[in-house]
């Protein structure tokens, strides 16, 4: 996994001052490490009856079609409010500096369909918190939640107690 490392791009002070950005653009572009990336993420939800794959606005989208694609699976996008033009369900998490919410098709999921979560990157882990509450108030049966990379320092894991939490890469 060391090699999935040096094809992230680490940009200092974005998107403020103090934030070390951890940017996956430079390992998308790379054909060999976004295999490796995706066939990281994918292979231990290989053959477990996972039926829908949820990915994250915005770069969940790009690696949560592609791991849903790899494992038989449907693909399920997670917006920031109004962006969606069918009636949704709603959650709302907590930032640093606010609230924002997340909103998904109210029709998007049915009742005990086998669903995996995925994003780009584990923080605070208040996205993947309220996209799991979103799967649960439409009756999917979240199989697991599973991320690129994790900061561990900022223990997102703490929101998502009781969850199975898989992360590639972990600073």
């Amino acid at each position: 996994m060391e090699l999935l490392k040096t094809h992230i791009r680490h940009v200092p002070d974005f998107p403020k001052p103090g934030i070390l950005f951890y940017d996956v653009t430079t390992l998308l572009k790379d054909p060999q490490g976004f295999k490796l990336a995706i066939d990281s993420m994918s292979e231990p939800y290989r053959g477990s009856g996972v039926t829908l794959v949820v990915g994250i606005e915005s770069r969940g989208f790009i690696l949560g079609s592609a791991v849903a694609d790899r494992i038989g699976a449907g693909f399920v996008p997670v917006r920031k409010l109004g962006k969606l033009p069918a009636q949704t369900v709603r959650a709302s998490y907590d930032l640093e500096y606010g609230s924002d919410s997340l909103e998904m098709h109210r029709d998007a999921i049915e009742k005990g369909q086998k669903v995996l979560i995925v994003d780009d990157l584990l923080a605070t882990g208040g996205t993947a918190r309220a996209t799991v509450d979103l799967v649960r108030q439409l009756g999917g049966d979240v199989v697991g939640v599973t991320f690129l990379i994790e900061l561990v320092e900022l223990n997102g894991r703490a929101k998502l107690q009781g969850e199975k939490v898989r992360a590639v890469l972990q600073y």
